[in-house]
């Protein structure tokens, strides 16, 4: 199997670290794990892409690249060019620092890039670790993904939906509890969450110029959503995986907005 790798956080970001040993894992000794990864930290961008200005990419080691650009910029350097002449199997972007569930995946980098993989016909995969208390001082944070991505992106393999259902791909957003590998509870399958009231605001400052600039700010990522949401899911200490495509369309509008408007 040929993996390719991205992720938001940048190619020197220790969750990109663990994303690889668990593609080499998933991979097996007759795989390749190449990773195509931001060369600066690209969080909250979402799924943009430089369509105005040309990414430099640059050979860091063997099967290793790093781009000037976003997670799904990456993917495109990935499979248009670095991967050109064998596509990758699958594509996984992660393991990002902090969850990406709830309103978080509306601008998540990470999430970004396993779109792109979608909208580009192969299958793809978000992983995400969610940072608290249980977590956050520990050896390493990211103990809970690095213990349970591997057997989780297999069975999503063999047993995942990956159809496009006539339209847009299905693709795949994963996050890890904030907790050691050994107190996961187990898997949910979910639908994705919202926290109430919490949203992103901005905190102005003034520079010693005295020139004022805003720094973007998010809200409290402990905040219950419901049964069968992402967010409680890992709240509760569960993986959390949610079915997504990139089709926005609010389909439960669409036969009343018919009968009122045409």
């Amino acid at each position: 199997m040929r993996i390719l790798i991205t992720n938001d956080d940048g190619i020197n970001a220790p969750g990109l670290e663990v994303l690889q040993r668990v593609a080499e894992t998933v991979a097996g000794p007759s795989g390749e794990v190449w990773t195509v990864a931001p060369a600066f930290e690209q969080s909250g961008v979402a799924h943009c892409i430089s369509y105005t200005h040309p990414t430099m990419i640059a050979k860091m080691g063997e099967r290793r690249f790093a781009a000037e650009g976003s997670p799904a910029d990456c993917v495109l350097a990935g499979v248009h060019d670095v991967m050109k002449d064998a596509r990758p199997d699958l594509v996984l972007s992660g393991v990002n620092r902090g969850n990406n569930a709830g309103e978080n995946t509306l601008y998540s980098g990470t999430v970004g890039g396993a779109l792109e993989a979608a909208i580009q016909g192969l299958p793809a995969i978000a992983l995400s670790q969610f940072f608290g208390p249980e977590n956050a001082q520990l050896d390493d944070p990211f103990e809970a993904a690095a213990g349970h991505a591997a057997a989780l992106i297999r069975d999503l393999l063999d047993r995942g939906r990956w159809d496009s259902n006539g339209g847009y791909r299905t693709f795949y957003n994963v996050n890890f509890p904030a907790c050691p590998a050994d107190s996961v509870k187990g898997r949910r399958v979910t639908v994705q969450g919202v926290r109430p009231d919490v949203h992103f605001t901005v905190e102005p400052i003034h520079a010693p110029s005295g020139r004022r600039f805003v720094w973007i700010k998010g809200g409290r990522q402990d905040v219950p959503t419901g049964d069968g949401t992402d967010v409680q899911a890992n709240l509760d200490g569960y993986i959390s995986i949610t079915p997504m495509r990139a089709d926005l369309t609010a389909h439960d509008h669409i036969a009343p907005l018919r009968t009122a408007l045409e």
